[in-house]
């Protein structure tokens, strides 16, 4: 957003703007928030994707067969962490893969073109720490209900010396327990830079055509060219993260289902 001084603030793009005031709970007040709304752009754009993938056609379609391959990745992807057991967290993390994905393509949109702007909520660690609180709170569930108080044996590796039996525990638990922290902290992390480096290439080529044709064409035109090469690159790094964020909650839940 431009300032006084054609200035370029990068960080306005992440302020959380009340839309309507909603309601009050416990003396808190409950908004509904550009954060809110674009996630329910998010669901509604998942839903429809899903719906139109999901025909059953004897010959299937282009889009009944991406739907069915983004399926097949995430299933793949279970058996080869989890084993056969990984197959009734399919439809979970599936939705949390699917979830991220979009979120983070629906961020990159240049809808700003048309006077609206997108919000990438997972740029946002409120929002990224929740998805990885629940992420977390499934491997508890699921070690404990099916392990027991022997859900405790994952502190101490297979294999452990006597003598290092004082501090490997410590060391494991401490480990364990900055899970949910690294899982949301890394998807935070690579959304908001992306995002602040594209406006700050944008506030170069504004800046630069606003200064004339020597600057716009010196230094206008190779950032707007970096911006095309960033844009790619967010494009990668949107699908990688909802990627990495999924294959580390199945590999936390294979801990949970198999025990060293």
């Amino acid at each position: 957003m431009a300032e006084g001084g054609g200035k370029i603030d990068p960080m306005h793009q992440f302020e959380v703007q009340t839309i309507a005031e909603g309601f009050t709970l416990g003396g808190q007040q409950i908004a509904f928030t550009n954060s809110a709304a674009w996630m329910l752009v998010t669901v509604v754009v998942l839903w429809l994707f899903m719906l139109g993938g999901m025909k059953r056609a004897l010959v299937p379609g282009r889009w009944q067969m991406m739907v069915e391959g983004f399926t097949g990745f995430i299933d793949n992807m279970l058996k080869a962490n989890v084993g056969k057991d990984g197959r009734k967290y399919l439809p979970y993390v599936f939705s949390l893969f699917m979830f991220i994905l979009f979120a983070n393509l629906l961020g990159l949109l240049p809808l700003g073109l048309v006077g609206l702007h997108p919000f990438t909520f997972t740029s946002h660690f409120t929002v990224t720490g929740v998805l990885a609180v629940m992420s977390f709170s499934i491997v508890l569930i699921v070690g404990f209900w099916k392990h027991g108080l022997k859900f405790f044996s994952l502190f101490v590796p297979h294999g452990t010396p006597v003598w290092l039996l004082p501090v490997i525990p410590l060391i494991e638990f401490v480990s364990f327990m900055v899970r949910p922290f690294s899982l949301g902290l890394r998807l935070f992390v690579a959304m908001i830079a992306g995002h602040i480096l594209l406006k700050v290439l944008a506030g170069f080529v504004i800046n630069a055509g606003n200064a004339g044709l020597l600057p716009g064409l010196g230094v206008g035109i190779p950032s707007f060219a970096l911006m095309v090469g960033v844009s790619a690159l967010e494009i990668l790094v949107a699908g990688i993260q909802a990627y990495v964020f999924a294959l580390l909650t199945s590999l936390y839940i294979n801990d949970a289902e198999h025990l060293h």
